[in-house]
């Protein structure tokens, strides 16, 4: 039978996987197109509730461990049941004998005696518990809630995308938002094989070859950043535009749907220009 896990610990883990839940949806519907957003969303919301199904369910069996109620009935009766007290004892034996010869009684007041009333213990850990895990599944609620009355904000950063691209009279080649999209426009435009894995490993090669020049930037372990930008489909951000644009001697152009125009990298290259699309609520550049 597995360690019961105190409750602190369980809210605490529950608060965590809600957050993880809540990055995981925000980058599918970042993502999704205009296609499968409905079907995107439907997921995101099943995952949503399967996840505050299991928080409820796992709060209500650590605090009633077994799944029933026997254990709390039996604490409720041994509350309920008052201790013997000196009077009753000393009542007994007079109670007895009143029975044997009769007496003219009078009406008495049926309401037990503060010696014989019922008593109840308050359950304060468990009240305030309860009171914990409620607020827990009111914050999921609403914050599930506020999302969904949101603007579509993807919307309008593809709008403000078409202008852009219209005012420079360029068009639009769409990439996949996997994690490799970076590479993939990069490698559209400058790789005659198309290859993104060929833009990744030069991306890599070259970070990894001017350590001075990219690891301030870099949070954690420099080499395992550059392991990660070579072999995984580890998105990409500004330190690796701009070590592609060097890598491949190119010049680098950002459009920026929240219009602040756009952004170059390595000016002055001899190898030609890179257009990449910047939507920052969408992918962040790939």
């Amino acid at each position: 039978m597995p360690i019961p896990i105190p409750m602190d610990d369980l809210l605490a883990r529950h608060r965590k996987e809600l957050r993880d839940l809540t990055s995981r949806t925000t980058q599918k519907k970042k993502a999704a197109t205009k296609k499968t957003r409905k079907g995107v969303n439907a997921e995101c919301e099943a995952l949503e509730r399967e996840l505050k199904e299991r928080h409820a369910r796992e709060v209500a069996e650590l605090e009633n461990p077994g799944g029933g109620a026997g254990d709390l009935d039996d604490e409720e009766e041994e509350d309920v049941e008052a201790p013997a007290t000196v009077e009753d004892e000393v009542a007994a034996p007079a109670a007895a004998e009143q029975a044997s010869d009769p007496q003219p009684t009078t009406p008495t007041d049926p309401t037990p005696t503060p010696s014989t009333q019922p008593t109840k213990k308050p359950h304060r850990r468990k009240a305030a518990l309860a009171r914990r895990a409620a607020a827990l599944a009111t914050a999921a609620s609403e914050a599930a809630s506020s999302a969904s009355t949101q603007p579509d904000l993807r919307s309008l950063e593809l709008s403000q995308m078409a202008s852009q691209l219209q005012s420079l009279s360029l068009t639009e080649v769409e990439i996949a938002p996997d994690g490799h999209c970076l590479y993939s426009a990069f490698a559209e435009q400058v790789d005659a094989a198309r290859d993104y894995r060929t833009a990744r490993r030069r991306c890599a090669e070259f970070m990894g070859g001017h350590p001075d020049d990219f690891a301030p930037f870099i949070e954690g372990d420099f080499g395992e950043h550059v392991r990660r930008v070579g072999e995984t489909a580890e998105w990409g951000g500004q330190a690796e535009v701009l070590a592609l644009a060097r890598a491949y001697g190119v010049q680098v152009n950002v459009v920026q749907a929240e219009g602040r125009g756009v952004e170059r990298m390595n000016e002055g290259a001899e190898g030609g220009e890179v257009w990449l699309g910047g939507m920052e609520l969408i992918i962040d550049i790939g």
